[in-house]
Protein backbone atom coordinates (compact mmCIF):
# COMPACT_ATOMS: atom_id res chain seq x y z
CA UNK A 1 0.00 0.00 0.00
CA UNK A 2 2.86 2.51 0.64
CA UNK A 3 4.06 1.80 -2.70
CA UNK A 4 0.79 2.30 -4.13
CA UNK A 5 0.54 5.69 -2.27
CA UNK A 6 4.05 7.29 -3.03
CA UNK A 7 3.29 6.11 -7.55
CA UNK A 8 -0.06 7.99 -6.96
CA UNK A 9 1.58 10.82 -5.45
CA UNK A 10 4.48 10.82 -7.95
CA UNK A 11 1.96 10.52 -10.78
CA UNK A 12 -0.11 14.03 -9.47
CA UNK A 13 3.50 15.49 -9.27
CA UNK A 14 4.37 15.07 -13.27
CA UNK A 15 1.13 15.88 -14.19
CA UNK A 16 0.76 18.94 -12.29
CA UNK A 17 4.17 20.22 -13.28
CA UNK A 18 3.62 19.40 -16.86
CA UNK A 19 0.40 21.16 -16.75
CA UNK A 20 1.83 24.08 -15.16
CA UNK A 21 3.50 24.94 -18.55
CA UNK A 22 -0.07 25.57 -19.51
CA UNK A 23 -0.92 29.14 -19.31
CA UNK A 24 -4.61 30.53 -20.12
CA UNK A 25 -4.60 33.56 -22.16
CA UNK A 26 -7.34 35.53 -20.71
CA UNK A 27 -9.58 35.10 -17.61
CA UNK A 28 -8.32 36.75 -13.89
CA UNK A 29 -5.36 34.44 -12.64
CA UNK A 30 -5.16 33.65 -9.17
CA UNK A 31 -2.02 34.89 -7.03
CA UNK A 32 -0.29 32.85 -4.31
CA UNK A 33 -1.56 33.15 -0.67
CA UNK A 34 -1.27 31.43 2.41
CA UNK A 35 -3.91 30.34 4.73
CA UNK A 36 -4.33 28.85 8.36
CA UNK A 37 -7.45 26.21 8.82
CA UNK A 38 -8.75 24.43 11.69
CA UNK A 39 -10.97 21.15 11.37
CA UNK A 40 -12.80 18.58 13.32
CA UNK A 41 -14.87 15.45 12.87
CA UNK A 42 -14.24 11.89 13.38
CA UNK A 43 -11.59 9.00 12.64
CA UNK A 44 -11.80 5.08 12.54
CA UNK A 45 -8.90 3.10 13.63
CA UNK A 46 -9.49 -0.23 11.38
CA UNK A 47 -9.90 -3.57 13.40
CA UNK A 48 -11.81 -6.70 13.39
CA UNK A 49 -14.62 -4.21 15.02
CA UNK A 50 -17.64 -2.63 13.95
CA UNK A 51 -16.98 0.83 12.81
CA UNK A 52 -20.01 2.81 15.12
CA UNK A 53 -17.58 1.23 18.20
CA UNK A 54 -14.56 2.49 17.12
CA UNK A 55 -15.54 6.07 15.82
CA UNK A 56 -13.35 8.71 18.01
CA UNK A 57 -13.25 12.44 17.65
CA UNK A 58 -10.28 13.93 15.70
CA UNK A 59 -9.01 17.37 15.33
CA UNK A 60 -6.60 19.47 13.37
CA UNK A 61 -4.61 22.43 12.48
CA UNK A 62 -2.55 23.51 9.94
CA UNK A 63 -0.89 25.97 7.90
CA UNK A 64 -0.09 26.29 4.35
CA UNK A 65 1.13 28.07 0.80
CA UNK A 66 -0.55 27.92 -2.64
CA UNK A 67 2.41 28.73 -5.11
CA UNK A 68 0.15 28.12 -7.56
CA UNK A 69 -3.62 27.74 -8.44
CA UNK A 70 -2.74 24.00 -8.77
CA UNK A 71 -0.04 23.46 -6.54
CA UNK A 72 0.82 24.08 -2.61
CA UNK A 73 1.96 22.63 0.73
CA UNK A 74 0.65 22.53 4.33
CA UNK A 75 2.15 21.86 7.50
CA UNK A 76 -0.83 19.75 9.36
CA UNK A 77 -0.70 18.86 12.66
CA UNK A 78 -4.02 16.48 14.23
CA UNK A 79 -4.71 13.89 16.76
CA UNK A 80 -7.18 13.58 19.86
CA UNK A 81 -8.61 10.60 20.70
CA UNK A 82 -8.26 6.83 19.03
CA UNK A 83 -10.12 3.84 19.75
CA UNK A 84 -9.93 0.05 20.01
CA UNK A 85 -11.58 -3.06 20.79
CA UNK A 86 -11.68 -6.81 21.70
CA UNK A 87 -14.95 -8.39 20.57
CA UNK A 88 -15.01 -11.64 22.25
CA UNK A 89 -14.23 -9.58 25.58
CA UNK A 90 -17.06 -6.54 24.40
CA UNK A 91 -14.29 -4.05 25.98
CA UNK A 92 -13.19 -1.25 24.44
CA UNK A 93 -9.96 0.50 24.75
CA UNK A 94 -8.42 4.38 24.24
CA UNK A 95 -5.04 6.16 23.86
CA UNK A 96 -4.39 9.49 22.44
CA UNK A 97 -2.36 10.61 20.01
CA UNK A 98 -0.91 13.12 17.76
CA UNK A 99 0.19 13.68 13.85
CA UNK A 100 2.49 16.12 11.98
CA UNK A 101 2.74 15.42 8.27
CA UNK A 102 3.89 17.62 5.69
CA UNK A 103 1.17 17.50 3.14
CA UNK A 104 1.30 18.02 -0.52
CA UNK A 105 -1.78 19.80 -1.90
CA UNK A 106 -2.48 19.31 -5.97
CA UNK A 107 -5.99 21.05 -7.06
CA UNK A 108 -7.13 19.13 -9.40
CA UNK A 109 -9.80 21.10 -10.43
CA UNK A 110 -7.09 24.04 -11.44
CA UNK A 111 -5.14 21.40 -13.24
CA UNK A 112 -7.62 21.25 -15.68
CA UNK A 113 -9.53 24.65 -15.67
CA UNK A 114 -8.75 28.35 -16.20
CA UNK A 115 -11.79 29.52 -14.43
CA UNK A 116 -9.85 30.01 -10.42
CA UNK A 117 -12.84 31.88 -9.71
CA UNK A 118 -15.18 28.74 -9.32
CA UNK A 119 -16.99 27.80 -6.31
CA UNK A 120 -15.74 24.43 -5.67
CA UNK A 121 -11.98 22.70 -5.59
CA UNK A 122 -11.17 18.85 -5.89
CA UNK A 123 -8.10 19.17 -4.04
CA UNK A 124 -5.61 15.33 -3.60
CA UNK A 125 -3.44 15.74 -0.70
CA UNK A 126 -0.55 13.26 -0.02
CA UNK A 127 1.61 13.62 3.08
CA UNK A 128 4.58 11.60 4.66
CA UNK A 129 4.98 12.28 8.56
CA UNK A 130 5.01 11.36 12.09
CA UNK A 131 2.86 10.06 14.97
CA UNK A 132 3.69 9.91 18.81
CA UNK A 133 0.68 7.79 20.64
CA UNK A 134 0.28 7.74 24.80
CA UNK A 135 -1.95 7.34 27.29
CA UNK A 136 -2.50 3.36 26.12
CA UNK A 137 -3.82 2.38 30.19
CA UNK A 138 -6.85 0.74 28.96
CA UNK A 139 -4.78 -1.66 26.83
CA UNK A 140 -2.13 -2.35 29.55
CA UNK A 141 -5.19 -3.04 31.93
CA UNK A 142 -6.94 -5.88 29.28
CA UNK A 143 -3.63 -7.35 28.65
CA UNK A 144 -2.82 -7.78 32.51
CA UNK A 145 -6.16 -9.55 32.98
CA UNK A 146 -5.64 -11.63 29.80
CA UNK A 147 -2.37 -12.24 29.14
CA UNK A 148 -3.14 -14.71 26.83
CA UNK A 149 -5.12 -11.70 23.99
CA UNK A 150 -2.81 -10.54 21.73
CA UNK A 151 0.67 -8.98 23.08
CA UNK A 152 0.89 -5.63 24.22
CA UNK A 153 2.40 -3.66 20.76
CA UNK A 154 4.48 -0.43 22.51
CA UNK A 155 7.18 -0.41 24.00
CA UNK A 156 8.15 1.46 26.98
CA UNK A 157 10.54 4.26 24.64
CA UNK A 158 8.80 3.54 21.42
CA UNK A 159 6.42 4.79 20.71
CA UNK A 160 6.62 6.82 17.51
CA UNK A 161 4.97 6.08 14.41
CA UNK A 162 5.93 6.98 10.39
CA UNK A 163 2.19 8.16 8.77
CA UNK A 164 1.73 7.56 4.84
CA UNK A 165 -1.05 9.81 4.05
CA UNK A 166 -3.69 10.18 0.99
CA UNK A 167 -7.27 11.55 0.66
CA UNK A 168 -9.42 14.16 -0.97
CA UNK A 169 -10.51 17.59 -0.18
CA UNK A 170 -13.56 19.59 -1.12
CA UNK A 171 -13.21 23.03 -0.64
CA UNK A 172 -14.98 26.34 -1.79
CA UNK A 173 -15.29 29.37 -0.93
CA UNK A 174 -17.67 31.55 1.81
CA UNK A 175 -16.10 35.14 0.96
CA UNK A 176 -12.93 35.33 -0.61
CA UNK A 177 -10.95 35.41 2.69
CA UNK A 178 -12.77 32.43 4.30
CA UNK A 179 -12.48 28.82 3.12
CA UNK A 180 -14.98 26.08 4.00
CA UNK A 181 -13.67 22.30 3.50
CA UNK A 182 -14.86 18.64 3.72
CA UNK A 183 -11.91 16.61 4.30
CA UNK A 184 -11.33 12.75 4.26
CA UNK A 185 -8.19 10.73 4.11
CA UNK A 186 -6.91 7.48 4.85
CA UNK A 187 -3.31 7.37 6.88
CA UNK A 188 -1.00 4.34 7.03
CA UNK A 189 0.90 3.36 10.21
CA UNK A 190 3.19 1.25 11.92
CA UNK A 191 2.00 -1.68 13.38
CA UNK A 192 2.15 -0.62 16.95
CA UNK A 193 -0.59 2.53 16.56
CA UNK A 194 -3.83 0.43 17.59
CA UNK A 195 -1.11 -1.49 20.31
CA UNK A 196 -2.45 -4.36 19.21
CA UNK A 197 0.61 -6.76 16.72
CA UNK A 198 -0.26 -8.21 13.95
CA UNK A 199 3.02 -7.52 11.47
CA UNK A 200 0.40 -5.11 9.08
CA UNK A 201 0.59 -1.64 8.99
CA UNK A 202 -2.83 0.12 11.16
CA UNK A 203 -5.17 2.10 9.05
CA UNK A 204 -6.85 4.93 10.31
CA UNK A 205 -9.41 6.86 8.14
CA UNK A 206 -10.63 10.24 9.15
CA UNK A 207 -13.04 12.76 7.47
CA UNK A 208 -13.19 16.70 8.87
CA UNK A 209 -14.81 19.67 8.26
CA UNK A 210 -12.70 22.62 8.34
CA UNK A 211 -12.60 26.29 8.38
CA UNK A 212 -9.75 28.23 6.54
CA UNK A 213 -8.79 31.86 6.66
CA UNK A 214 -6.58 32.96 3.51
CA UNK A 215 -3.74 35.73 3.37
CA UNK A 216 -3.86 37.63 -0.31
CA UNK A 217 -6.62 35.32 -1.90
CA UNK A 218 -6.64 37.80 -4.58
CA UNK A 219 -7.24 37.75 -8.40
CA UNK A 220 -4.70 39.04 -10.93
CA UNK A 221 -6.80 42.37 -12.88
CA UNK A 222 -6.18 43.05 -16.93
CA UNK A 223 -4.01 45.89 -17.62
CA UNK A 224 -6.03 48.52 -20.29
CA UNK A 225 -3.16 48.83 -23.21
CA UNK A 226 -4.23 51.30 -26.60
CA UNK A 227 -2.63 49.53 -29.89
CA UNK A 228 -2.70 51.16 -32.96
CA UNK A 229 -4.70 48.75 -35.40
CA UNK A 230 -5.29 48.92 -39.31
CA UNK A 231 -8.75 49.63 -40.42
CA UNK A 232 -10.21 50.23 -43.69
CA UNK A 233 -12.91 53.20 -44.42
CA UNK A 234 -14.95 54.51 -46.74
CA UNK A 235 -14.39 58.46 -47.10
CA UNK A 236 -16.80 60.73 -49.55
CA UNK A 237 -14.74 63.28 -51.06
CA UNK A 238 -15.70 66.13 -53.88
CA UNK A 239 -16.00 64.95 -57.30
CA UNK A 240 -17.19 66.92 -60.49
CA UNK A 241 -19.60 64.84 -63.32
CA UNK A 242 -21.39 65.93 -66.71
CA UNK A 243 -25.05 65.18 -66.44
CA UNK A 244 -27.22 65.85 -69.43
CA UNK A 245 -29.90 68.72 -68.44
CA UNK A 246 -32.88 70.58 -70.50
CA UNK A 247 -33.24 74.35 -70.56
CA UNK A 248 -36.74 75.81 -71.26
CA UNK A 249 -36.71 77.98 -74.85
CA UNK A 250 -39.86 79.78 -75.70
CA UNK A 251 -40.75 80.93 -79.06
CA UNK A 252 -43.84 82.56 -80.54
CA UNK A 253 -45.42 81.23 -83.27
CA UNK A 254 -48.95 82.19 -85.07
CA UNK A 255 -51.09 78.94 -85.46
CA UNK A 256 -54.63 77.61 -84.96
CA UNK A 257 -55.65 75.42 -82.10
CA UNK A 258 -58.87 73.28 -81.71
CA UNK A 259 -59.53 71.68 -78.41
CA UNK A 260 -62.80 69.58 -77.51
CA UNK A 261 -64.12 68.81 -74.22
CA UNK A 262 -66.50 66.29 -73.65
CA UNK A 263 -69.74 65.97 -71.61
CA UNK A 264 -72.01 63.11 -70.11
CA UNK A 265 -75.29 62.16 -71.56
CA UNK A 266 -77.97 65.27 -70.83
CA UNK A 267 -75.53 66.78 -68.69
CA UNK A 268 -74.45 70.88 -69.85
CA UNK A 269 -72.90 71.55 -66.52
CA UNK A 270 -69.32 71.24 -66.99
CA UNK A 271 -68.42 70.63 -63.34
CA UNK A 272 -70.67 67.48 -63.48
CA UNK A 273 -68.91 65.74 -65.99
CA UNK A 274 -66.05 63.69 -65.10
CA UNK A 275 -62.75 65.13 -65.74
CA UNK A 276 -63.99 68.33 -67.30
CA UNK A 277 -62.80 70.59 -65.50
CA UNK A 278 -59.22 69.06 -65.48
CA UNK A 279 -59.54 69.50 -69.59
CA UNK A 280 -60.96 73.00 -69.26
CA UNK A 281 -57.76 74.12 -67.00
CA UNK A 282 -55.58 72.36 -69.77
CA UNK A 283 -57.29 74.87 -72.38
CA UNK A 284 -57.12 77.48 -70.47
CA UNK A 285 -53.05 77.40 -69.54
CA UNK A 286 -52.42 77.17 -73.33
CA UNK A 287 -55.12 79.85 -73.97
CA UNK A 288 -53.19 81.97 -71.69
CA UNK A 289 -50.09 81.73 -73.54
CA UNK A 290 -51.10 83.72 -76.50
CA UNK A 291 -52.28 87.74 -75.87
CA UNK A 292 -53.51 88.36 -78.80
CA UNK A 293 -55.69 85.53 -80.29
CA UNK A 294 -59.30 85.47 -79.69
CA UNK A 295 -61.32 82.40 -79.60
CA UNK A 296 -64.58 80.45 -80.42
CA UNK A 297 -66.83 77.73 -78.19
CA UNK A 298 -69.53 75.73 -80.27
CA UNK A 299 -71.62 73.69 -78.38
CA UNK A 300 -72.72 70.48 -79.77
CA UNK A 301 -75.25 67.92 -78.97
CA UNK A 302 -75.15 63.82 -80.00
CA UNK A 303 -77.68 63.34 -83.23
CA UNK A 304 -78.32 59.60 -81.49
CA UNK A 305 -80.75 60.68 -78.30
CA UNK A 306 -83.02 63.16 -77.56
CA UNK A 307 -84.60 65.45 -80.33
CA UNK A 308 -83.68 68.57 -82.42
CA UNK A 309 -85.16 70.95 -79.80
CA UNK A 310 -83.62 69.46 -76.42
CA UNK A 311 -80.15 69.12 -78.54
CA UNK A 312 -79.86 72.33 -79.47
CA UNK A 313 -81.13 73.47 -75.55
CA UNK A 314 -77.93 70.92 -74.26
CA UNK A 315 -75.28 72.15 -77.01
CA UNK A 316 -76.00 75.69 -76.03
CA UNK A 317 -75.95 75.71 -72.26
CA UNK A 318 -72.41 73.61 -72.62
CA UNK A 319 -71.05 76.46 -74.48
CA UNK A 320 -72.27 78.90 -72.35
CA UNK A 321 -70.94 77.19 -69.12
CA UNK A 322 -67.50 76.46 -70.03
CA UNK A 323 -67.13 80.46 -71.45
CA UNK A 324 -68.29 81.29 -67.98
CA UNK A 325 -65.62 79.04 -66.24
CA UNK A 326 -62.78 80.17 -68.32
CA UNK A 327 -63.95 83.88 -67.28
CA UNK A 328 -64.57 83.33 -63.85
CA UNK A 329 -62.30 80.69 -63.27
CA UNK A 330 -59.40 80.98 -65.07
CA UNK A 331 -59.52 84.99 -65.81
CA UNK A 332 -59.75 84.94 -69.38
CA UNK A 333 -60.63 87.97 -71.29
CA UNK A 334 -64.34 87.88 -71.99
CA UNK A 335 -63.59 90.03 -75.06
CA UNK A 336 -61.10 87.61 -76.60
CA UNK A 337 -64.63 84.06 -75.96
CA UNK A 338 -67.18 84.25 -78.49
CA UNK A 339 -69.58 81.06 -77.13
CA UNK A 340 -71.82 79.70 -80.30
CA UNK A 341 -73.99 76.50 -80.80
CA UNK A 342 -74.72 74.11 -83.47
CA UNK A 343 -76.67 71.80 -81.65
CA UNK A 344 -77.09 68.36 -83.23
CA UNK A 345 -77.39 69.70 -86.72
CA UNK A 346 -73.44 69.46 -86.95
CA UNK A 347 -71.90 65.74 -86.08
CA UNK A 348 -67.39 67.12 -85.69
CA UNK A 349 -67.14 62.89 -84.75
CA UNK A 350 -68.53 59.53 -86.31
CA UNK A 351 -68.83 58.12 -82.69
CA UNK A 352 -72.04 59.00 -81.34
CA UNK A 353 -70.93 59.85 -77.83
CA UNK A 354 -68.21 61.96 -79.00
CA UNK A 355 -70.54 64.30 -80.49
CA UNK A 356 -71.47 65.52 -76.31
CA UNK A 357 -69.09 68.47 -76.52
CA UNK A 358 -68.15 71.83 -76.64
CA UNK A 359 -64.88 72.57 -79.32
CA UNK A 360 -62.72 75.51 -78.88
CA UNK A 361 -60.80 76.97 -81.77
CA UNK A 362 -58.82 80.00 -82.26
CA UNK A 363 -55.92 81.64 -83.97
CA UNK A 364 -53.22 83.99 -83.01
CA UNK A 365 -49.62 83.98 -81.84
CA UNK A 366 -49.03 81.54 -79.08
CA UNK A 367 -45.73 81.17 -76.80
CA UNK A 368 -44.08 78.01 -77.14
CA UNK A 369 -41.73 76.69 -75.04
CA UNK A 370 -39.42 74.19 -75.95
CA UNK A 371 -36.49 72.78 -74.46
CA UNK A 372 -33.12 72.07 -75.29
CA UNK A 373 -30.76 69.56 -73.97
CA UNK A 374 -27.17 70.44 -72.78
CA UNK A 375 -23.83 69.14 -71.09
CA UNK A 376 -24.09 70.61 -67.22
CA UNK A 377 -21.30 70.31 -64.81
CA UNK A 378 -23.10 68.98 -60.91
CA UNK A 379 -20.44 68.81 -57.71
CA UNK A 380 -21.34 65.95 -55.93
CA UNK A 381 -19.51 63.25 -54.02
CA UNK A 382 -18.17 59.81 -54.17
CA UNK A 383 -16.56 57.10 -51.13
CA UNK A 384 -13.52 56.30 -51.86
CA UNK A 385 -11.68 53.12 -49.55
CA UNK A 386 -8.56 54.11 -47.46
CA UNK A 387 -6.59 52.76 -44.30
CA UNK A 388 -6.38 54.46 -41.83
CA UNK A 389 -4.99 53.26 -37.93
CA UNK A 390 -7.28 53.18 -35.15
CA UNK A 391 -6.71 53.24 -31.10
CA UNK A 392 -7.80 50.16 -29.44
CA UNK A 393 -8.39 50.44 -26.01
CA UNK A 394 -7.90 46.47 -24.70
CA UNK A 395 -7.62 44.54 -21.73
CA UNK A 396 -4.28 42.59 -21.53
CA UNK A 397 -4.23 40.05 -18.63
CA UNK A 398 -0.82 39.71 -16.89
CA UNK A 399 1.39 36.31 -17.83
CA UNK A 400 -0.04 33.33 -16.30
CA UNK A 401 0.95 32.48 -12.88
CA UNK A 402 0.93 28.58 -12.72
Amino acid sequence: MKKILSIAAAALLMSSAATAQHCCEKGPKLKSYSFVEVQGGMEWTATDAKIDKLLSPIGALSIGHYFTPAIGARLHVSGLEAKGRFEELNKDYKWNFITTDADLLVNLSSLFSCNYARPLNVIFVGGIGLTNAWKNDDMKAIIQENPNMAPLAWGKDNRLSHNLRAGLRLETNVTKPLGLSLEVAANSLDDRFNSKTNDADDWMISGMIGLSYRFGHKYTKPVKVVRQVPEEVWEEVPDTIIVKEKRPIVTEEHKKIEEAIFFEICKSDASAAAGTSEAIKKVAELMKTSEDAKFTLTGYADKGTGNAKLNKMYAKKRADDVTKKLINEHGLDASRLTSDSKGDTVQPFAENDKNRCVIITGEGTFKVTKYEEYDAKKITTKKVKKTVMRDVVEEEWPSCCR
